[in-house]
């Protein structure tokens, strides 16, 4: 794959870019404290701003790597103040594979947001970087999820049961992928 970095992607409505420090305060209130919004996830709500601010410093050190992809996602009419992440969270470059990531602050759901900005993520991987196939998985419980990855074109591919883990302990695991010549 040809890696790149996180560079700034834009739709019609959102804006793609690197996290800033100053978003600290807006990932905390927005979606990392939310316990609805993590309910599915791998990592706990965050507890005060300060974790939000420790994550944000891990991440942008990371910026500086050319395999390394984290977005804040921000809403044009919003403002500057991201109101979720997308990311790889993983990759294999033997085969070409990247695995997205993604949440997106409660106020925000159900309006195609994160449907808009997984599809100019996954235009990104597939023309800049050269990914042949990309992937993503949901809890079952979480069917919203696996609704955005459907609307963006990723075909179901089965249930592995009992291969995950998230905040509500062990659970199965739903995988979606589109390749690259299936688009």
């Amino acid at each position: 794959m040809k890696h790149c970095g996180t560079v700034r992607l834009e739709t019609g409505r959102l804006i793609l870019r690197q996290f800033t420090i100053t978003g600290a305060e807006a990932m905390y209130k927005n979606w990392a404290s939310d316990p609805e919004v993590t309910k599915y996830l791998t990592w706990p709500p965050h507890v005060n701003v300060a974790v939000s601010k420790a994550v944000l410093e891990d991440w942008i050190k990371s910026y500086n790597q050319k395999n390394y992809y984290q977005w804040a996602i921000i809403l044009k009419s919003n403002g500057d103040e991201p109101i979720g992440s997308i990311s790889a969270v993983g990759m294999n470059d033997d085969v070409g594979m990247i695995h997205i990531g993604y949440c997106i602050g409660r106020n925000w759901w159900h309006q195609g947001i994160m449907s808009e900005a997984l599809k100019a993520v996954m235009e990104f991987f597939f023309e800049r970087v050269e990914a042949n196939r990309i992937e993503s998985r949901h809890d079952p419980n979480n069917p919203h999820s696996g609704m955005v990855m459907k609307k963006c074109g990723m075909k179901y591919e089965g249930r592995l049961r009992s291969s995950d883990r998230n905040n509500q302990g062990i659970c199965d695991a739903d995988w979606y992928a589109l390749l690259r010549d299936e688009r």
